[in-house]
Order: C-alpha cells, then sequence, then structure tokens
C-alpha cells in the first residue's frame, strides 16, 4: 500500500488542530463525511477541485488507522 500518510497534516493553529489534507484547510471530516452523504469519489473531486484522487485514499486510510485499536473487556 502507498505511503500515503504524509499526505495528511497536523498544525495546532489550522482548524483546531485537526488532520487536514496537505496543509490545505479540507480536513479529512470533510471528506469523511461528504462521502458518507453519499457522494461519488468523482462528485467529491468535483466539489472540492484541489482535492486529488490519492487525498481522498488518504483519507479513508488516516480514518481506518485511527480506528482500528483493540477493545479490552473489563
Amino acid at each position: 500500500m502507498k505511503n500515503l500518510r504524509a499526505r495528511i497534516t497536523l498544525n495546532p493553529r489550522q482548524c483546531g488542530g485537526r488532520p487536514c489534507i496537505r496543509g490545505m484547510r479540507i480536513r479529512v471530516t470533510d471528506v469523511l463525511n461528504l462521502l458518507a452523504a453519499g457522494l461519488t469519489v468523482e462528485q467529491l473531486l468535483a466539489e472540492m477541485p484541489d482535492l486529488e484522487p490519492l487525498d481522498v485514499q488518504a483519507a479513508l486510510q488516516y480514518a481506518a488507522q485511527r480506528i482500528d485499536h483493540p477493545s479490552l473487556a473489563a
């Protein structure tokens, strides 16, 4: 798998420190929410022309890695 992680940036002075795409003010959550709302990748790229297809893949990969942790039963 490509190293897409470099496309996700974290800057405490931008967007409240939330993860963004390539230093732009497009948050990973913006990309994920639009996909969850039913937009296709093509529609998303048309809505946000500064995004590249690899940015969408990076957002999905970032989200998958963030939620991939074990849950321990007490």
